[in-house]
């Protein structure tokens, strides 16, 4: 039989069916002195502040005001007491705090003043002031977060506009720039941009696209709140695909492209994910149109002033059999296209032969 949590009392009252939590026995009235705080969450840490800042201000009607009673939980991981109500102190330089919120003026005594204001209980001990971080502000974290706490205080009209005393240029980033005019050299093809979510279904990306190892280095979502949004795309076929089949009554051809990011799995990066900028563009007609894509990426190679490329024929299992291609840059593989095989249509309910090129932008950057 399924299990259910319960929380009981000593006599074995149900107190709590979780998330069912006002039962008749345990309801509050108004002459109700004693109240029991229960919080249920999947994640710990989110737990311990909504149970920090009920428990800070629920004590405030208390009979001896700011005090609660604590209770020990006991589990398999053993046993914790709570509500945890722990307090932390930061030291941080007066000077600084107002340096990097661009105030002048104030002394120690005046910093830990407005620090106070922003329940931030503080002591200026000489240069430095002792900040106290209660169990209600979880999200001070760093000093940062103490410095923008004390420019709201002082306030932002406040602080006097100046000049920053140093150079910069701001630019727009090569690879945007570089998609951007992509963007224009396709929309000139007669090709329509489309936008399409970043997520997609596990199948999407697979067993829809005939991929059985496309998930080994796809990121994966922990907590999925719908099997639409499982894993990050590693492809932007899934999207144009789903984008054709929801477009079946617009008038054909449908010529269809995105330039957007995929993101793959990489143990060199902090993240242990890297994004990977890349164009698709798809060509469904009456007829499969596999001279259009060619002819695309032909274009798209001339306004790139890029010669040394060539294609070769692909074992991709989602093109139909001797009619898919591998683009090479010198010797390096960077995209393919193809006429897709009819079960990848069947999967994203397209009745029409539809040719699709992906490659990635990233080696022209």
């Amino acid at each position: 039989k399924p299990l259910y949590p319960l929380i009981t009392d000593a006599n074995g009252v149900v107190l709590s069916l979780p998330p069912i939590i006002n039962g008749e026995h345990s309801k509050i009235t108004l002459d109700t002195k004693n109240v029991f705080i229960e919080v249920t969450a999947c994640d710990r840490a989110k737990c311990r502040i909504v149970i920090d800042t009920i428990c800070s201000m629920f004590s405030e009607y208390c009979s001896t005001p700011f005090t609660c009673e604590s209770v020990t939980v006991e589990s398999s991981s053993g046993s914790v007491q709570t509500p945890p109500m722990k307090y932390q102190t930061m030291e941080c330089s007066a000077a600084q705090l107002c340096t990097k919120g661009g105030i002048t003026g104030l002394t120690p005594d005046s910093v830990a003043d407005h620090l106070t204001k922003m329940f931030l209980p503080s002591k200026a001990v000489g240069e430095q002031v002792t900040v106290e971080i209660g169990p209600t502000r979880h999200d001070v974290l760093h000093q940062c977060d103490v410095e923008e706490d004390l420019a709201i205080a002082y306030g932002y009209n406040n602080i006097t506009e100046q000049v920053p005393n140093l150079n910069t240029i701001g630019a727009e980033q090569e690879c945007n720039k570089l998609s951007d005019a992509i963007r224009e050299e396709l929309a000139r093809a007669g090709f329509t941009e489309v936008l399409t979510f970043s997520l997609c279904s596990r199948d999407d990306i697979s067993t829809s696209l005939r991929n059985g190892k496309a998930l080994e280095e796809a990121v994966q979502i922990a907590n999925p709140k719908s099997n639409e949004f499982q894993v990050v795309r590693t492809s932007l076929l899934p999207g144009i695909l789903k984008t054709a089949s929801c477009n079946r009554k617009m008038p054909l051809p449908l010529k269809l492209f995105e330039v957007s990011d995929v993101v793959f799995k990489s143990e060199d990066t902090e993240t242990g994910s890297k994004n990977q900028r890349k164009i698709c563009a798809l060509f469904s007609g009456k007829t499969s149109g596999f001279e259009v894509v060619h002819g695309l990426l032909d274009r798209i190679m001339l306004s790139l002033s890029e010669k040394n490329y060539s294609i070769r024929a692909s074992e991709e299992s989602m093109f139909f059999t001797g009619r898919g291609a591998d683009i090479l840059l010198g010797t390096e593989k960077i995209g393919h296209l193809g006429i897709l095989h009819p079960e990848v249509l069947e999967n994203f309910e397209i009745s029409l032969p539809c040719s699709v090129l992906e490659m990635s932008l990233e080696p022209f950057v």
